[in-house]
């Protein structure tokens, strides 16, 4: 009998241990069906659209500020006015940018073309068109531009990023270190992240990698949508480690039609003043208790 018993309890294990088995195994299963096998087609169709920016502009370089390596060795043969003028230098940076409209209004970060002199919009194709600045935004790091060409450009469309969920996949494409057309892909961290940049913050946090240059590029949904402008990352070498931030969409489309049409935010603001009541305020009011308070 106990043998029988034995016997039995043994095949109820492994009766159990392959079911666990086949539910990992399905669970699995499900996972891999979520996943996509491929982001290509979506890429196709978004690529075009994705700009890479470059700046100039000119800066003045102290005297004594040495801008090269080999400024010690002509030091040796050469005498330093210390009335010398301040030198000026042409200077570069790259980021980038999205179209979103045929016409060729661009999207940007305000940091990418602030102090710009010219700005240079490059297309995944090879096109290279001069742009203008129609309005930036410096409290939520948004820029617009537009490429001056008669031309129709392709161009991608807004999302909605109140839609977005914790764990859904995202894309990044942008201008990485200067290698145009980088394309990253991850899920979305967390949402309505505020990392204390200023009064306006609603960002998508990311693990996709977004890297120097890859500011003012489109995070995308699968539904090939824009609801991310890509500004900010959290790392302790300046590259990415999976923590990067875009710019939710609701706030980047209500700032670019100011922008568009205004050329700058108009805002609406409360003509009051608050503050505590104190015992001086008290005193000089004629009030009794210091509770509340004081609106101006």
């Amino acid at each position: 009998m106990r043998r029988n018993i034995s016997s039995r309890f043994k095949n109820m294990v492994h009766l159990f241990g392959f079911g666990l088995l086949a539910v990992v195994a399905l669970a699995h299963v499900a996972a891999a069906q979520n996943m996509p096998q491929s982001f290509a087609n979506i890429v196709e169709d978004l690529m075009p659209a994705v700009v890479n920016i470059s700046i100039s502009t000119t800066v003045q370089n102290p005297p004594g500020i040495q801008m090269s390596p080999f400024e010690d060795f002509f030091e040796e043969f050469m005498e330093r006015d210390e009335k010398e003028p301040p030198k000026k230098r042409r200077v570069s940076s790259l980021g980038s940018g999205f179209v979103i409209d045929p016409s060729g209004i661009v999207i940007t970060n305000n940091h990418v073309v602030e102090n710009a002199e010219e700005i240079l919009v490059n297309f995944s194709n090879g096109e290279k068109f001069k742009a203008e600045l129609l309005g930036r935004d410096p409290k939520t790091d948004l820029a617009v531009l537009k490429v001056i060409t008669d031309k129709k450009l392709p161009f991608v469309k807004f999302g909605d990023n109140t839609k977005a969920r914790v764990g859904d996949w995202v894309i990044a494409i942008g201008n990485p270190f200067g290698l145009g057309g980088s394309l990253s892909v991850g899920v979305i961290s967390a949402i309505n992240r505020d990392i204390n940049s200023g009064p306006y913050d609603s960002y998508i946090q990311t693990d996709a990698a977004i890297n120097k240059g890859n500011s003012g590029g489109p995070l995308f949904n699968m539904d090939g949508e824009v609801i991310g402008v890509n500004t900010a990352i959290l790392s302790p070498n300046g590259g990415s480690i999976g923590i990067g931030f875009s710019m939710s969409s609701a706030v980047v489309e209500k700032v670019i039609d100011q922008l568009t049409t205004f050329g700058e935010t108009r805002r609406g603001w409360l003509g009051v003043r608050i503050q505590d009541v104190t015992e001086d305020v008290a005193e000089a009011l004629g009030i009794e208790k210091t509770d509340g308070a004081l609106v101006t």
